[in-house]
């Protein structure tokens, strides 16, 4: 073999990898807990593999020499330790245990190389259960990379088991304090099968709150209302049961108590075969699940290497599909026998079912006459709404609602506001679970067919004032039409739907572009009809502008009522409206104080 050709080893910088692990891997210090857990739990399950009976402990002592950590587990022998221990990436689950591997936790080979994150030296003292004639072995690691290994006394440790010692690193004694220990212990281990405990405190707490008896269900929900406060921090509005043991999944699913946006990422809870996975686990359920915070316990899903959150795989999804169908089946449950809990949960969520019905036809067929809309009639199930009105209008702005809907139900016309998330969608799709229903996106057109005409010789004596009128608004894109609506108070009504707004908008950019784009944007330009104001002929004040003299003065009146009903549809206002408002309030009252002073000097 020449030169060229002779096999080298990669050199590792321990101090480099261990500054790698803790600011990009991990995502805090503390997981070097986990790893401790996560190693004598694999340890005690790979010697219960082997001898069922064999005793399963682990014990945390904290003292003012560090950490240390003990098992009875499967234990090392020397040859164990330098090819386990000392070499990066190399797991125990790999030799010669791989039919038990889904057992473990462990899947990486990392290992104790994360507690160089809080530590600058770890000694190990461990026995073999497998080879109980080879003595203890000492393995002691540094954080610059040495490391030594001896053989010990046999009295040095009499059982099989493993005992690890952690001496913190400067700046990092806190990690390895008493009470910190206790807490990161009882977060991460909480649901671990086997006996761990810091001192005499107890770590684990089995069978998990949502798998133990109860005297009553009100007991069980009183229990499971304080782990969620202790897990979650709020009392949940209700608890669902996640036992799927399918998908290998088994926990509890908390309905909020509040409502909260749909883009809000979600805190899910996830352990591991016990182990606490990750607090962060937002890809758990399918995004119209935002209503809901789980803790789940499962032994099918997949790490990534940092361990710290769910690998996105074929399982992931099956357990997310198995998860929200579980979900779907407590909504059914609930709209079938508990109209009670249904209307307190929607008043709350609806906005998350809503999301749900769209896609799936059960739950709109189920939640319909439940799901909350606003209409002209109220508050209202669409089913209910649907009842009413042979046909079925909708807005699909909130704007377009406000602009009439006031006026729409003194007419008998039935309106929904569709402009809410979702609403304009699940309207359209009502003729799918109620054959028959005529649904109708209300326009500008509608409204005013259904707006009763103004006698004609009447409306031909007042040709001269609509000129008038329409002649100030033309330039707004806006025409002017008399009709006769209740209720009488409102003087006038301003009908602009999206066809219109779009026609206006393309018009507004024409006139600001360049030759070249004015010419394009002019061969886009629609028939859309032009947006209107109605003017209430019942209305008093209509009718005493409509019969001034001074034609100037009637268009700056007739200004005034267009500014007036934009600001009763609470519509926003573009440049052009508000300076349309300033100048006529400014005339008016420059009128106004001018009529005054000529009486005055009379």
């Amino acid at each position: 073999m020449t030169a060229d050709h002779i096999p080298h080893s990669f050199q590792v910088d321990l101090r480099g990898l261990v500054d790698l692990l803790s600011h990009h891997l991990y995502s805090s210090p503390k997981v070097y807990l986990r790893e401790l857990l996560q190693n004598a739990v694999d340890a005690l399950t790979a010697r219960r593999t082997e001898w069922p009976d064999a005793p399963a402990q682990v014990r945390l002592h904290v003292d003012d020499n560090g950490l240390r950590v003990e098992d009875t587990g499967i234990g090392l022998t020397e040859d164990d330790v330098h090819s386990l221990l000392a070499t990066i990436g190399r797991s125990s689950k790999r030799d010669g245990l791989e039919s038990a591997r889904a057992d473990f936790l462990g899947q990486f080979g990392i290992g104790l190389l994360a507690c160089f994150v809080v530590a600058e030296e770890i000694r190990v003292v461990s026995r073999s259960a497998r080879d109980t004639a080879a003595p203890p072995v000492e393995w002691t690691a540094r954080d610059d990379g040495s490391y030594t290994v001896r053989t010990l006394p046999d009295d040095a440790r009499a059982e099989p088991g493993t005992t690890v010692h952690l001496t913190a690193r400067p700046g990092a004694a806190e990690w390895l304090a008493a009470e910190r220990v206790l807490g990161l212990a009882r977060d991460f281990g909480a649901l671990l099968p086997y006996d761990v405990r810091v001192g005499d405190e107890p770590v684990t707490d089995r069978p998990a709150v949502w798998e133990r008896r109860y005297p009553s269900p009100a007991a069980r929900r009183v229990a499971l209302a304080r782990h969620c406060h202790q897990q979650f921090g709020f009392t949940p509005l209700d608890a669902i049961d996640l036992d799927v043991p399918v998908a290998g999944v088994r926990g509890v699913a908390y309905v909020l108590p509040s409502a909260v946006s749909p883009a809000q990422r979600a805190g899910h809870r996830v352990h591991l075969k016990g182990m606490l996975l990750s607090e962060r686990a937002d890809e758990l359920l399918p995004d119209w699940a935002f209503f809901v915070r789980c803790l789940i316990d499962t032994d099918t899903l997949r790490p990534t290497a940092s361990r710290e959150s769910l690998y996105a795989d074929e399982t992931l999804a099956a357990v997310r599909e198995a998860l929200g169908a579980r979900i779907k089946e407590w909504l059914t449950g609930l709209a079938g026998g508990e109209p009670e809990r249904l209307a307190q949960f929607l008043a709350v969520h609806h906005l998350g079912v809503k999301s749900l019905a769209r896609h799936d036809r059960d739950v709109l067929t189920t939640m319909l006459p439940w799901l909350p809309f606003e209409t002209t009639d109220g508050q209202l199930p669409l089913e209910d709404f649907a009842r009413r009105h042979a046909v079925v209008h909708f807005t699909r702005t909130v704007e377009e609602y406000r602009q009439v809907a006031a006026i729409a139900a003194a007419q008998g016309i039935g309106v929904i506001n569709g402009g809410y998330t979702y609403d304009a969608e699940l309207v359209e799709l009502l003729p799918t679970v109620r054959p028959g229903t005529e649904v109708a996106e209300l326009d500008a057109d509608t409204v005013t067919a259904h707006l009763d005409t103004v006698d004609a010789a009447e409306e031909l004596a007042l040709s001269g004032f609509l000129a008038a009128a329409r002649a100030k608004l033309d330039p707004l894109g806006c025409d002017v039409v008399l009709r006769t609506f209740h209720p009488v108070s409102v003087p006038a009504l301003h009908l602009d739907d999206r066809s219109a707004r779009q026609e206006r908008a393309r018009a507004e950019e024409e006139a600001q572009a360049d030759e070249l784009w004015a010419g394009i944007l002019g061969s886009l330009r629609g028939s859309a009809p032009r947006a209107r104001l109605v003017l209430n002929h019942h209305n008093p004040l209509v009718r005493r502008v409509a019969r001034i003299d001074d034609r100037e003065l009637a268009g700056t009146a007739t200004e005034a009522l267009y500014g007036q009903a934009l600001l009763m549809a609470q519509r926003p206002l573009r440049p052009a409206d508000s300076a349309l408002l300033n100048r006529a309030f400014l005339d008016l009252l420059q009128w106004a104080t001018h009529a005054d002073g000529q009486e005055e000097a009379r």
